[in-house]
């Protein structure tokens, strides 16, 4: 897996231009310093218990509790990156949530042979009860998890390519979160000094999603819903 270290070296040696105000900062860090700051993380991390499940064994089904996924060096996506990758992310949730539309009522595309009709009919997910129902703004995915991977080219540059979309259970969106306030609580002087795009109106963004689809009756609390 690519470490953010890799992301912020291009080919190991090329520090990519977004990169280069914090790869000054960390060049002038104590090495006893951001170990200290990983171990304060962590000690944080657990304390609260923020934690996730990994599951090894299917027949069991029992859980191995591990820290979430924290690095002290943050993933740097520049503003004019994230606006082209926004608007891609958009359109993709949007083709997803019109490809369930389908499979759920004209089932076009099974029809044209693009999917095959078994990888779907077949498919322990699918609802046959569903069939038909028009769902409220025809969205059936209200949160999507896309996860994003950078090629790494040798000249520095690189695309962003999607490995995966987590429609059911995103959860890695709770990572993001805390991630962001452990970032803020032990380096608040890189976000004093940068123009870091807030990440704390999210589940604003969440409630808004969901009151859009729900029942009239049930979209300002407290209801009867």
């Amino acid at each position: 897996m690519q470490t953010a270290f890799d992301e912020m070296n291009a080919a190991g040696t090329v520090t990519r231009a977004h990169y280069e105000a914090y790869a000054r900062w960390l060049a002038e860090q104590p090495e006893s310093l951001m170990r200290e700051r990983r171990e304060q993380a962590e000690l944080i991390f657990r304390r609260v218990g923020i934690t996730f499940a990994v599951y090894g064994d299917k027949d069991s089904g029992e859980g191995t509790e591990r820290l979430i996924p924290f690095d002290l060096i943050p993933r740097v996506i520049p503003a004019s990156e994230w606006t082209s990758m926004q608007a891609g992310l958009a359109q993709r949730v949007t083709a997803l949530n019109r490809f369930i539309h389908d499979v759920y009522h004209d089932q076009e595309i099974l029809k044209a042979g693009i999917v095959p009709a078994d990888e779907i009919l077949n498919n322990a997910q699918f609802r046959p009860e569903m069939m038909g129902v028009d769902v409220p703004g025809g969205v059936y995915s209200h949160i999507s998890g896309v996860d994003i991977v950078r090629a790494g080219n040798t000249d520095g540059t690189g695309s962003y390519y999607v490995l995966e979309d987590n429609l059911r259970v995103p959860s890695g969106v709770s990572y993001m979160l805390e991630n962001r306030k452990m970032m803020m609580r032990l380096f608040p002087e890189l976000f004093t000094g940068h123009r870091v795009a807030p990440v704390a109106h999210y589940p604003d963004l969440l409630l808004d999603t969901l009151r859009s689809v729900a029942p009239r009756a049930c979209r300002t609390p407290p209801s009867s819903c």
